[in-house]
């Protein structure tokens, strides 16, 4: 059974900084491509970044890039998401996904999700 959990989330001041991270049982990254991906109320669900299983590409949608980072420690099983200059609009429940493939910051194919840790930026 695989299981995701992420951890990091929480209440942070604009232009604040927040670090995320993903544990998994029963999958290990580097066998697959893996993302971060974003819901807010009202609103769809959007990939922000995501790793290949090679860990040598990372995408970025374009409401993120040059502020988030994405990264995976390989020996600890830990997919992290170092999140800069947050804003207002980067508050959501922010979900780790494995899958397959990765496409400007999408998984072409999703397979498991973690339950979420909630971002909230706000003043």
């Amino acid at each position: 059974q695989v299981r995701l959990l992420e951890s990091g989330g929480g209440l942070v001041q604009p232009g604040g900084s927040l670090n995320l991270s993903c544990t998994s049982s029963g999958v290990r990254f580097h066998d697959w491509s893996v993302a971060w991906y974003r819901q807010s109320p009202g609103k769809e669900r959007e990939g922000v970044s995501c790793i290949t299983n090679s860990g040598s590409n990372n995408y970025y949608s374009d409401s993120v890039k040059g502020r988030f980072l994405i990264s995976r420690d390989s020996a600890k099983n830990i997919l992290h998401l170092s999140m800069t200059s947050l804003r207002p609009e980067d508050t959501a429940m922010y979900y780790c996904v494995v899958g397959l493939g990765c496409a400007h910051g999408t998984l072409v194919r999703k397979e498991y999700f973690g339950q979420g840790t909630q971002v909230t930026v706000s003043s």
